[in-house]
């Protein structure tokens, strides 16, 4: 059982090994409504924790999406490519956006967990 992390940016990462697969999560996909474009980062680019990696355009508005762990790009989600709507079918499945092996595992357990991201949702 992979273990799942979020930020206070509406990220999530699930981590296995030292592999990060990070999306938005469900709170982030309904409040951007219908997403219609995604742009990811390339394989091989290194991204920092904290920095932009990706682009989710919604029918109302464009958000960065923003890398809650640094590392090199290990793959991206091909898939939203061709069908950007699967952000909000599964935001927090099938509808990830990029992977990262992780340049420090530390970041990780920085992150809240499933209760404290729903505590910080309650919130908004």
């Amino acid at each position: 059982m992979s273990e799942l992390r979020f930020t206070d940016q509406h990220e999530w990462v699930r981590l296995d090994g030292d592999e990060a697969t990070i999306g938005i999560t469900r709170y982030a996909a309904e409040s951007l409504g219908d997403v219609v474009f995604v742009e990811l980062p390339a394989k091989g680019r290194t991204v920092g924790a904290g920095a932009q990696a990706a682009v989710v355009e919604s029918v109302k508005a464009a958000s960065e999406v923003y890398a809650p762990v640094g590392g090199e790009v290990t793959a991206a989600n091909a898939a939203l490519e061709a069908e950007p709507a699967k952000v909000n079918a599964d935001p927090e499945g099938e509808g990830w956006f990029f992977k990262v092996k992780m340049s420090d595992k530390a970041a990780f357990g920085k992150l809240m967990d499933e209760a404290a991201y729903k505590e910080f949702v309650k919130g908004l």
